[in-house]
């Protein structure tokens, strides 16, 4: 079965669990205009399962809001902006279509990153 894709900009790469083996399938956008192309065209052209977004440190909080507005209507799936390591937001669909924005702390982001299995799980000794 394939598993549905996750694309992420990010600033590390090594913080993300990219193993076969994960639920979701990162595919790195290696900068935000190529992230914008993807989103488009896994949606509009190449009929990919694109179950996330994610833009980790490398936009301008006017940048992650000017994608959320050209958003397609089309892709119901999560957008997840990581502005620092202590904020985020995470905008995802509401009932009736509608987009829902959430702001995020550090422990929020965390909690979804690692619930989601995009990143390893923290040891409880860690936390």
């Amino acid at each position: 079965m394939d598993r549905r894709i996750t694309l992420v900009n990010s600033i590390d790469r090594t913080t993300w669990d990219a193993r076969p083996d994960t639920p979701s399938r990162i595919v790195f956008a290696a900068s935000l205009k190529i992230l914008r192309y993807a989103l488009d065209g896994a949606i509009r052209d190449f009929k990919q399962d694109l179950e996330r977004v994610i833009i980790d440190r490398t936009a301008t909080p006017a940048d992650f809001l000017d994608i959320l507005a050209n958003l397609s209507e089309k892709f119901t799936g999560d957008v997840v902006y990581v502005q620092d390591k202590e904020r985020g937001y995470l905008s995802a669909s509401g009932r009736g279509g509608n987009r829902i924005l959430y702001a995020l702390n550090a422990d929020d982001l965390g909690f979804y990153l690692e619930t989601e299995a995009l990143v390893p799980m923290r040891s409880v000794a860690a936390a």
